[in-house]
């Protein structure tokens, strides 16, 4: 059986009636830049979330930017985000003209330890980018207690965490603004790049619009840049929205599946939920001490993995001028060569998470078995190095040396390099 890490065209062809019918009505209507499905579905979503304003632009990270030119940041600012996330977390926050501040992640959630934060804040930090990773909200309540107390701004990153709820509220609500990336793989995604600014500031909200529209199309009362979402992506987001709740329980359903069959198989770590969060499982990520050896045996089961992701920010080379260390990011950097993402989409039935969990416990048997016959070969190897070292110390000492232990009693201290 082939399981792939997702599958769009199952989803598609869910819904193709639909999706072919509002494609070819933006192809009649020629309504490929802004138009009527886009202030559709800018408006569904604001009233989705229980937002007051939804500022399409054209994608995740076009979105973090703008939300930060938004709120002031200039050169010499600090903004406080995750060690664990995606780029775009914190490269928006160098290409606004901030600093980045890298804070170590919650052993259980991925999400950024709160408390952690207060220790990274100084005179010149004034935000805070908390990500709701994988689809786990961040403790928010900690968060904007933190904020308040230090008058920060908070950008929440939802880009993975559509309808993700904290204590009931929609993430995206708490912050003064808050991003979300609709790449196709997302559990809301178009078909190509597409993202928004959810607020409830109006005067944020005003200035984001003006800035994403070239600085006010026709009046350019600023300079700004140009993102925005096309008639065509909004056009798909707008059916596929209607289904969002749907699937996001089947996704709940597939974690639920997963979290019983791997209970107790090998030493999988099943992904925690924090208290009062709803997770929304875009990614289902385990974790495991064995990762390479386990994701090599799934490939060749042809069952698709992700890392999410090979390293934490802080040591990726483009932030090797911060000069961090492993101990500065303990859980983070641990995690690092640990987790793995198996795959996770509505449309999974119960046969093929039967089989990719089938698939982990043959992948733990064999790493056993490997590891007991390396074992063995390596006491083979001890134990022919301990008899010549028995033959060569009888030839060259005197006789009453010669009754040299060469047994298996005292391998265990003989030095494994020798």
């Amino acid at each position: 059986m082939k399981i792939p890490f997702v599958d769009l065209y199952v989803q598609y062809l869910s819904i193709k009636a639909e999706i072919d019918a509002a494609i070819a009505e933006v192809i009649a209507q020629s309504a490929f830049i802004r138009g009527p499905q886009v202030d559709a579905f800018e408006q569904a979503w604001a009233k989705t979330l229980g937002a007051k304003h939804c500022v399409s632009c054209a994608n995740g990270t076009d979105a973090l930017y703008i939300g930060m030119r938004a709120l002031g940041l200039k050169p010499g600012n600090e903004v406080i985000t995750s060690a664990h996330s995606w780029i775009s977390t914190s490269e928006t926050i160098t290409q606004a003209g901030g600093k980045v501040v890298f804070c170590d992640t919650d052993d259980e959630t991925f999400t950024i330890d709160p408390g952690l934060i207060e220790r990274k804040i100084n005179p010149a930090t004034v935000g805070i980018v908390p990500v709701h990773l994988y689809g786990q909200p961040a403790d928010m309540d900690a968060i904007m207690a933190i904020a308040r107390k230090y008058k920060l701004w908070v950008i929440e990153d939802c880009a993975q965490a559509h309808l993700a709820r904290y204590k009931g509220q929609f993430v995206g609500t708490f912050g003064n603004a808050a991003t979300f990336s609709f790449y196709p793989g997302k559990n809301l995604g178009a078909y190509g790049d597409a993202g928004c600014i959810v607020t409830s500031d109006d005067h944020l909200a005003e200035w984001m619009t003006t800035f994403a529209r070239h600085g006010g199309k026709g009046d350019h009362v600023i300079e700004g840049i140009n993102s925005r979402l096309d008639g065509l992506q909004a056009a798909i987001l707008n059916v596929k929205l209607p289904h969002l709740r749907r699937w996001t329980e089947a996704r709940r359903r597939i974690a639920m599946g997963y979290d019983e069959l791997l209970t107790g198989l090998g030493d999988i770590i099943t992904p925690k939920v924090g208290h009062e969060r709803d997770h929304v499982y875009h990614l289902y990520v385990v974790r495991t001490e064995k990762r390479d050896a386990l994701r090599k045996h799934l490939t060749d089961a042809g069952v698709a993995t992700v890392l999410n992701y090979p390293k934490a920010l802080p040591f990726y080379p483009a932030y090797a001028h911060l000069g961090h260390k492993p101990d500065d990011f303990p859980v983070a950097y641990r995690n690092q060569t640990r987790i793995l993402s198996l795959p996770i989409y509505p449309e999974m039935n119960e046969a093929m998470i039967e089989y990719v969990v089938g698939e982990i416990k043959k992948g733990f048997n064999r790493i056993s078995q490997s590891g007991s016959v390396a074992q063995i070969g390596q006491k083979t190897s001890n134990r022919n190095a301990v008899e010549t070292k028995s033959r060569v110390v009888q030839t060259s000492l005197p006789r009453r040396f010669s009754e040299v232990k060469s047994s298996s009693d005292g391998l265990e201290k003989v030095d494994p390099k020798l």
